[in-house]
């Protein structure tokens, strides 16, 4: 990703005291510029159908292997944006197996651990929609959006640009050390106790951890399974994980179906 492109999109949203306020002129030299390396775009007016239609070219294209590699390799690297994919690539999955009722866009994991397709949050009609906070939002912290029918497709197109990589051990190690730590936790413990385990594993910050808790939600490895809640048991900060605890521990078929290829989970 051409780093000048990037610091001019997130310099357009954000500034040292958080997010700028005020509307966005999406215009000049430096947008243009943006514009140009794919990283700020104008406008977009898109139907559901059409979006569906360019998911399932994307989805003949992209490999769950490609999207769990770049989410290991991202680990280590701390290159945010190649993390949501992932998610994105499941979650879009199930919605085409859902619309088309074909077994081609079967997943490598039984459907019952995957969030219903209802978070997907569809729209019949996308008009005049800005995709640059959402690009921002994924370059920052790794995605907020990340159930929005327009940013699936979104982080799915750009994801389709980014080069091959290769994950390590240390990734892998990593992605190891964080399941290890779920199954620590206290029977009791939220998501969020996880998430400050979480903290001197990988480079990352506490949004960035979130993201990264929330995607592993969605595509089942970090569960809710069905042992009822203990105590309060909800974080509302969060979605996929809002009501996991530390008696859920981690779905062993998921990671074993996603990360498998690299030795985990088996």
């Amino acid at each position: 990703m051409d780093k000048k492109a990037q610091q001019i999109l997130i310099k357009t949203f954000w500034q040292s005291s958080g997010w700028k306020s005020g509307p966005k002129v999406f215009a000049g030299p430096d947008f243009e510029y943006a514009r140009s390396q794919g990283v700020m775009f104008d406008p977009i007016t898109i139907t559901y159908d059409e979006l569906l239609s360019e998911l399932r070219t994307l989805h003949e294209e992209i490999t769950w292997e490609q999207v769990s590699e770049k989410f290991l390799h991202s680990l280590s690297t701390r290159k945010v944006h190649l993390r949501s994919a992932l998610s994105s690539w499941v979650l879009t999955r199930r919605l085409l197996a859902h619309t088309d009722g074909s077994e081609r866009w079967s997943l490598p994991l039984a459907a019952q651990h995957i969030p219903e397709v209802e978070w997907m949050h569809p729209q019949q009609q996308y008009t005049t929609e800005d995709l640059n906070v959402l690009n921002f939002e994924r370059i920052k912290w790794g995605g907020v959006r990340l159930t929005w029918l327009l940013y699936c497709w979104l982080d799915l197109k750009l994801f389709h640009l980014e080069q091959p990589v290769r994950c390590t051990e240390e990734d892998v190690n990593m992605l190891q050390h964080m399941l290890m730590e779920a199954t620590c936790c206290a029977p009791a413990d939220s998501a969020r106790k996880l998430e400050k385990r979480w903290k001197d594993i990988f480079p990352s910050n506490k949004n960035e951890r979130d993201v990264v808790m929330e995607i592993l939600g969605y595509i089942g490895v970090l569960a809710t399974t069905d042992a009822p809640r203990i105590g309060r048991g909800h974080d509302s900060d969060l979605v996929s994980m809002a009501t996991w605890q530390g008696q859920d521990g981690y779905n062993v078929d998921a990671v074993s179906a996603y990360f498998g290829r690299w030795g985990i989970g088996k």
